[in-house]
């Protein structure tokens, strides 16, 4: 199976005084989004299913991305902060498909594919991660990892 990580773009709003859970993406936050998105299409990337994480920014980054690559999305609140192996498991139960996008948060997304693959990595916002994993096993093979910038280069 194919495993998709995305990270929700930037949302840093310095005089924020709602709940983090409301924080919606930032005008370049967006844009950037919208980037990486068309290079996702551009690479033929055709996930299944988009799940994302319930929260403002995740849901908007995911919205885009399901646009650009025509796919259906779905919410789930396993994807909140706090994502780990456990909840993977979870979402990979609730949402069967063979090629899996993942839209989420940090630290999660960069502790669940080390724990996953190996690799020490930090996933950036907007960044991208594909991991090919055997879900039983709880194991993989990081495929490739992409900041944002290499979409905004790459027109």
């Amino acid at each position: 199976m194919q495993l998709y990580f995305l990270r929700h773009g930037e949302a840093d709003w310095p005089h924020w005084n709602k709940p983090d859970d409301e924080r919606p993406l930032t005008d370049f936050g967006k844009k950037e989004v919208r980037q990486v998105a068309k290079f996702l299409d551009r690479l033929k990337v055709r996930p299944d299913l988009i799940v994302t994480s319930p929260l403002l920014r995740a849901s908007q980054t995911a919205k885009t991305a399901a646009e650009q690559l025509k796919t259906k999305l779905r919410e789930d609140e396993a994807l909140a902060p706090g994502f780990g192996m456990k909840e993977l498991k979870t979402v990979l139960d609730r949402h069967r498909a063979k090629v899996l996008m993942l839209v989420g948060h940090e630290p999660d997304f960069s502790s669940v594919v080390s724990a996953l693959t190996g690799a020490s990595l930090k996933l950036s916002k907007a960044g991208v991660a594909l991991v090919d994993i055997d879900p039983e096993a709880e194991q993989g093979r990081l495929l490739w990892l992409f900041p944002p910038k290499l979409a905004r280069k790459s027109k």
